[in-house]
């Protein structure tokens, strides 16, 4: 289990704490056994938080990570500091050029919003765009997994009249997946949303797979296999504390809020809830990576056979021994 971060992100001093081996600067960076290089967009409001969730669950896959951070060129971080947006986060033109296995985008605290009036909205759906372009595999989370079904196939998002709002069991559609390898039928998986994607809206022939939902919650996991696309809109990557934290928050501000359903023991604020889910986001990250590492083995494999052919075609003797054959 090792991710090379950036060096001296904060998150780096959890995981070592946490027994995942953290890599600095360019020590896994041999042609044979570099890491996958996966980008993440990270439109949460606190930053460090969702890097050290994000994080963990690449850090606990058997497949080095190295994981970049990065914006759309337009964002405006409004609660996390300026030195450190400076410090570890890039603009997307910055990056686009370079080389990249994967793309991972998190949620928004924009989803009452039209998606056209999000600030940043245009530059989004151009990394929506570059990911499909380049056949990136790309993990969409929460918001922003609304967000690329609605640009890449008009999905509407629909308001739920309360929030989904708690952690909840969610069964199985599909078992044939290779992200779902070692899932049991139903899992639990934090949601906290206001809005929801239905399964009635998806278009037909568009190559969307359910793989899970809750009947209480609605869809949580969508696959679309051809453009490698993964629509998860729930957060399993949640920390233990991240729903009581959000509850304790929204009741401070006043603001009309019940207590998370399935989340503290016999729905006692005072009692620490269980983590039941991590692993199962530790599961799911890692099928993600091994099927980004396979298909990146093959595309070797295939250069390599490529390169042999070629080289016995230009070989002096194989031209020999083609003219000796010739009739």
């Amino acid at each position: 289990m090792s991710i090379v971060l950036p060096e001296s992100l904060p998150a780096t001093r959890v995981l070592l704490g946490e027994g995942v081996k953290v890599v600095s600067g360019d020590r896994l960076h041999d042609e044979i056994d570099r890491p996958l290089r996966i980008c993440l967009v990270n439109l949460m409001p606190n930053k460090q938080v969702t890097e050290t969730q994000i994080s963990r669950l690449l850090g606990a896959a058997s497949v080095p990570v190295e994981l970049v951070l990065c914006v759309p060129d337009s964002y405006r971080a409004k609660n996390t500091s300026a030195d450190h947006m400076a410090a570890f986060y890039r603009p997307w033109a910055q990056i686009r050029d370079q080389s990249f296995d994967g793309l991972i985008v998190t949620g928004a605290p924009v989803e009452t919003l039209p998606f056209e009036q999000v600030a940043y909205w245009t530059d989004l759906c151009a990394i929506f765009d570059w990911a499909r372009s380049l056949s990136l595999h790309s993990f969409y989370i929460c918001w922003a997994a609304q967000a690329a079904l609605y640009h890449h196939h008009a999905i509407p998002k629909h308001k739920l009249a309360e929030k989904a709002f708690g952690v909840f069991r969610h069964r199985l559609h599909e078992r044939d997946s290779q992200l779902l390898r070692g899932f049991s039928n139903d899992f639990p998986v934090p949601v906290s949303r206001h809005t929801e994607i239905r399964m009635t809206d998806l278009p037909e022939r568009s190559g969307l797979k359910v793989l899970a939902a809750a009947e209480e919650a609605g869809l949580c996991l969508i696959e679309d296999r051809t453009s490698r696309a993964v629509y998860m809109f729930n957060h399993i990557e949640y920390d233990t504390s991240t729903l009581a934290d959000e509850f304790l928050r929204d009741r401070q501000a006043g603001k009309p809020v019940r207590i998370p359903c399935n989340y503290f023991p016999e729905d006692d604020p005072q009692r620490p809830p269980r983590n039941a889910w991590r692993p199962y986001g530790e599961l799911l990250f890692a099928n993600w990576l091994s099927a980004i590492e396979a298909n990146r083995l093959q595309v070797r494999r295939e250069a390599l056979i490529g390169w042999t052919l070629g080289a016995r075609v230009d070989h002096p003797s194989s031209r020999i021994n083609r003219i000796c054959s010739l009739p």
